[in-house]
C-alpha cells in the first residue's frame, strides 16, 4: 500500500527481499508459483514470500536462521548456496526491530514472513 510508512534502511530491506525471492526461485521448479504480499497490522507491516516449491524438512527449519548451524541445500536446477543468506536476513530484520519466521511442508512449498514496525 502506498499509504503505509515504515522507517527502514532501503538497502537492507532490498537485500532481504532479494534473498527471500531468489530462494523461492531456487527451490521452486520452473512454472511454479511465487507470491509476495504485505499485510498491515496496528503496529507493523508483515511481508511474506511464499512458493509451491520443494519445501523444507521440519528438522531443518530450526537450523535456517542459526549462525552456529551449517545448513545449505542444492536448488532444483543444482544451484549452490552458502546458507548465509537467511542468517543475514534475520540480522537485518532484527536491526529494524522486526522478526522473521517460516512455515514449510515437504513437497508443497514454503512461506517466509518478516515484520517491520510502522512509524508511530
Amino acid at each position: 500500500p502506498t499509504s503505509l510508512y515504515v522507517t527502514a534502511d532501503k538497502a537492507m530491506i532490498s537485500s532481504i527481499l532479494r534473498n527471500l525471492i531468489l530462494n523461492a526461485i531456487k527451490f521452486t521448479k520452473p512454472g511454479g508459483d511465487i507470491i509476495i504480499s504485505t499485510e498491515q497490522k496496528l503496529d507493523k507491516l508483515i511481508v511474506s514470500v511464499s512458493d509451491n516449491g520443494v519445501g523444507i524438512k521440519p528438522e531443518s527449519i530450526k537450523k535456517l536462521f542459526r549462525i552456529d548451524e551449517n545448513y545449505s541445500t542444492i536448488g532444483t536446477q543444482n544451484e549452490k548456496g552458502t546458507g548465509l543468506g537467511l542468517i543475514l536476513c534475520k540480522n537485518f530484520i532484527e536491526k529494524h526491530g522486526g522478526e522473521i519466521w517460516v512455515e514449510s511442508e515437504l513437497g508443497k512449498g514454503s512461506k517466509f514472513w518478516f515484520t517491520i514496525p510502522k512509524v508511530q
